[in-house]
Order: structure tokens, then sequence, then C-alpha cells
């Protein structure tokens, strides 16, 4: 019986080692730690967030800080949710950049390699010498030498997107002309493709999203099963935070080096000059698939403001999704209220703030429609169809519902029909297939503006997409006029024209 009791404690002591191993090793994003024991005060993160409601109402959807490997603060504006991935667009990039670091260091290519030696089979019969020269080197930096983006050349082949872009005019020297180019980004996935025989999210799956915790993340592909790399992956906000904390780590992850830390410095330093603005965070130059900041900075990003900052001085990490026509506005908040109040040594905490950060952060909410619950009007038109002229949403009938307690909108295509719940003075969800971005959660907010006026706020809640629409009656005719929060050319949509049917 001696014998046993040193045995058994020696036990125990060597399970709560092991405990707090884990600990620390879950420690490198979560933990308990408060804004002040991380060196940056909860006020500065409250003005971070009132600043962004005030200015920008309506546009931040996420965010998450990181300082020292733990959570400072995050939060979410329902409709958007922790849980739910989120349309990343050219944040993309910088992924795609990374498997190109990963291949590189197998011995799968090297970036010194000519872009035409990975497809003989798909190269023009006349190859000039710029595209002969074109390496990988230069589609990481954004340098292939065309003179502006060759999209209508890769995209619109009927054939191959590879083709298609290998036969676009090189006007350039590669490595001498800076052109933001997302079909080179989408090259450096079909190299990905080409020398590891799978497709470039399954190429990460056990090199870096499982080591990560990113689980079964979604990457959009094009009509030959090939990845699209500069855009089309969908992220958590908190995978966006964990991928800059292994950037910020030079590449290792709790204990492992998944990205060579030669491959991390070279990819997020300065490779190429983009202009010359200082005032401009897209004008402090190029690495590879990662852009340069004011402040010492870099980041990966994608259209209307999705974000991963990496701040290696401060040693910390901010994500953002967001929907924003001025994403410089939104990093200007950053500047203002994050960036200079990341102190050396840990606050005195203050108590009051950050009891007022967690009630503020675990009530965020984007703003509904403000206007009456119900009108005379929404009697007469609910369990109307209203039959649609044609129209860009591929819409044959509207169904409005609006008198029953559970509120609804019902889409009616040619095969199938969408009912969306809708709520008065909150957001409720539904799914429809939006022409423009696919099947999509959508999350519905409603209110009578006048007695025949309806105004509705779509967000489409896993991308940045918000969509502004006012339904008017007059008799038994039906108008919806829409307009995009964000969108790639006019905002302002063609409005739905509907007629009751008898």
């Amino acid at each position: 019986m001696k014998s046993f009791y040193p045995a058994f404690f020696l036990m125990i002591i060597l399970e709560l080692i092991s405990f707090q191993v884990l600990a620390q090793k879950k420690s490198e994003i979560k933990g308990n730690a408060t804004p002040e024991s991380l060196g940056i005060s909860s006020q500065a993160v409250l003005d971070f967030i009132t600043a962004a409601e005030k200015e920008r109402p309506n546009e931040l959807h996420s965010f998450f800080i990181l300082r020292h490997g733990k959570e400072v603060a995050s939060g979410w504006w329902h409709p958007y949710e922790s849980e739910t991935a989120h349309m990343l667009y050219s944040l993309s990039k910088s992924f795609t950049s990374t498997a190109i670091g990963i291949a590189q260091e197998e011995g799968l290519l090297s970036i010194d390699d000519q872009i035409i030696s990975f497809f003989p089979d798909e190269v023009p019969d006349s190859i000039s010498s710029n595209l002969k020269a074109m390496r990988i080197r230069d589609l990481l930096k954004m340098n292939s030498g065309h003179n502006q983006e060759p999209m209508a050349a890769t995209m619109q082949n009927p054939d191959s997107w590879v083709k298609g872009f290998l036969s676009a005019e090189v006007e350039h020297k590669p490595g001498t002309h800076f052109v933001y180019n997302s079909m080179a980004t989408f090259m450096l996935s079909a190299i990905i493709t080409k020398v590891t025989g799978e497709r470039l999210r399954d190429y990460l799956m056990p090199r870096l999203f499982e080591p990560l915790g990113i689980e079964k993340p979604k990457w959009e592909q094009n009509a030959n099963g090939i990845d699209f790399g500069g855009w089309g992956l969908y992220l958590r906000t908190e995978d966006i935070a964990k991928f800059g904390q292994l950037l910020l780590q030079k590449g290792k992850w709790k204990g492992a080096q998944l990205v060579s830390e030669a491959w991390v410095e070279e990819a997020t330093s300065f490779q190429t000059s983009n202009g010359s603005n200082p005032e401009s965070d897209w004008e402090q130059g190029y690495g590879y698939q990662f852009w340069m900041c004011r402040h010492e900075l870099y980041r990966g990003d994608g259209a209307f403001g999705q974000y991963c900052i990496v701040m290696p001085e401060q040693d910390a990490v901010l994500a953002i999704t967001s929907g924003s026509k001025d994403m410089q506005a939104i990093m200007n908040l950053a500047w203002k209220h994050l960036l200079p109040n990341f102190k050396d040594s840990p606050l005195k905490q203050d108590e009051a703030s950050f009891k007022a950060l967690r009630k503020k952060t675990s009530n965020l909410k984007l703003y509904p429609v403000k206007g009456s619950e119900t009108s005379s009007k929404a009697k007469e038109i609910s369990g109307v169809t209203f039959a649609l002229e044609p129209n860009d949403w591929g819409l044959k009938s509207i169904v409005f519902n609006l008198t029953d307690k559970e509120k609804s909108i019902t889409f009616n295509t040619m095969g199938d029909n969408y009912k969306i719940p809708v709520g008065i003075g909150e957001y409720r969800k539904g799914y429809f297939d939006f022409p423009q971005v696919g099947r999509q959660s959508v999350a519905t907010s409603a209110g009578w503006i006048e007695n025949d006026a309806l105004q509705l706020m779509f967000f489409l809640d896993e991308t940045p997409y918000g969509i502004t629409a006012k339904v008017t009656f007059n008799g038994d005719q039906m108008k919806m006029e829409r307009e995009f929060n964000v969108f790639f050319g006019p905002t302002k949509q063609r409005s739905l024209v509907g007629k009751a049917r008898k």
C-alpha cells in the first residue's frame, strides 16, 4: 500500500501538468483574459464599436481582436453569427499564396518556375517573349505583365480558363508592372492542382485548415473543377483571426511549423511598388498576395471590407467582415481607436468598461427597418399573388403574407417557392437562390413607411450584401425598387413590377 500513494499522486500531478499544457495550447486563441490584461483598454474597444455604428451604420458584420495570441474581444452584428462562414472575396488570395509557399517547401515547385512549363498542352501556338518569361513569382506579386486584368479572355474561354489566361496579350515584361489581377491568382490555384492532383482546398486541408481547427471550408470552383483561388473562400471570423495569428507566429502553430518561417517573412514583406500616396493603405507596396499597410502593418483583404490585419510590433491581429463601399474608412476606424491603444504592459483593470464591453458585444445588431408594424393596405394585399414582369431574380410571382403573426414573403421561381420569414423591428432568416451569388441565407426586416409603402431590408448573412427594397402598392399594381449596399457596378437594380393575379 505504501508504494500505491506515491504512484497515485504522481499520476495526478502528471494529469494536472497535461491539463495545463492543453490549456496553454488552447489559449493560443481562447482564454479568459481581459483586454486590460493584454495591454488594451476595454474602453478603446468600445470606442471602436461605437464609432463604427455611428460613422458606418450597418456596415460592420463582425470583428475579432487577438493580442499575444489571446482573444481581446469579438462580436457579430445580428443577423451575422459567429459560427456562420462569411464570403471573403480577395482575402482568399492570401490563403492561395500560403499554399504556394507550402508547395515550394515540399519541393513540388519553385516560384521561379515559368508559368507555361505547367501547362504545355494549353499554351498558344505562338508564345511571346513576355509570356515565356512569366514566373510564379510574378503572379504572386501581381506583376504578370498584363496592362489590365485579362478577365474576359480568361473567364470567357469555353474550354479552359487556363488556356484563356495564356492566350491574353502580355504587354509588359513580367516583374515590371503592377496590375491587381485575380486571374493571376486563379492561375496559382491551377498550378497547385496541376502539381498535386488535388483542388486547392483539399491540398490545404491537412496542411493548414485542419491544424487551425477550420472545419469543412467552402471554396467555389470553375467548370473545370479548379478553385477560384483569387476569391470564393468562405470562413468564420475566428478562422480569419487564426490565420493572422499563424502569420504573426511566422508559420508556427501549437509547436508545429505549418508554413516555413522564411516564406511567411518573404510573402508578407514589400515585394513591389503599387503607388506612392502616403495616405492610402493601397499604395504602401505589395507582397505575395498581401498588402502592405501604413503603420508598419500588413493585411490580406477582400472586396467590401473583409480583413485579416496583422500588427507585428503590437503582437496583435484584427479580423473584420463587413459590407462597405469605403474600405479605407473601416481601416481608419481601427487605426484611430485600436492601434494607438495597444500598450507594452498590462493595464489597471477597468471593471465598469469591461462589463459595458461584454454587454455591448453580446447584443450587437444591425439596425432593422424603422416603420409601422401594419397598415390598412396589409390586409388588402396579403395572400394576393402578384405576377411579375421578366426580371433579374428569375421570379415569376410574389405573395405577401403580412397579417398573420408569422409574417412572410414567398418568392416563386419557375421551379421553386421560397417562403422568407419577415421580422418587424428585427431580422428573421430564410433562404433564397439569388442569381448573382447563388443560394444564400437571407435575413429580412420590414416596416410600413407609408400606408401603401412597405420598406424591406434583406441581408445575405454569409456575404457582404444587403438589399434595401421599397414596395409600393397602387390598385392592382406592385413595384419593388431595389438597391444593394455594395456591388460590382451600379448598386441600384431595375425595379420588380407586378400585377395582382385575379
